[in-house]
């Protein structure tokens, strides 16, 4: 499975660990930055992840930023992207199972490494299930179509 990852300075830190992480369970991981605690602009690296997974060039995405809200909130405007913000990994599996979420997000400033780990872990393993789901998710795409 081939997966984007991308980050602010306020994530950066973060994204180098889960980045180890996913290509030690042998993900292929493609990083896009930032490279480094520089200050930058998290709208930028959401909207490029975004673009990559809506436009099918990964199979996921994974976001981070001091919070998780900004670098979220950026790539849920692109076009074919739910990007679920997770604190737990209850949240995480969810997003998945219910949702289909295609890219997550997380918050360095707001959760240890440990549990950033447990939280993908528990996202990238869980399967959409479908059925009634997936006529809710396709309601939530649907809004993007409505002026």
């Amino acid at each position: 499975m081939k997966v984007v990852i991308a980050c602010d300075h306020g994530g950066f830190e973060l994204k180098e660990i889960v980045k180890e992480y996913l290509e030690k369970n042998g993900y292929l991981v493609i990083d896009i930055g930032t490279y480094s605690l520089d200050s930058v602009d998290y709208p930028d690296y959401g909207e490029k992840a975004g673009q990559m997974v809506a436009s099918k060039e990964v199979d996921r995405g994974i976001v981070i930023c001091g919070t998780g809200i900004g670098i979220s909130l950026a790539a849920n405007k692109v076009s074919g992207v739910r990007c679920a913000l997770c604190t737990n990994e209850y949240m995480a599996v969810m997003s998945r199972k219910h949702n289909n979420a295609n890219m997550l997000a997380l918050g360095n400033r707001v959760i240890g490494s440990g549990l950033a780990l447990s939280i993908v872990d528990a996202w990238m393993t869980t399967e959409f299930e479908g059925g009634r789901h997936g006529i809710r998710v396709d309601k939530i795409m649907n809004i993007e179509t409505k002026i």
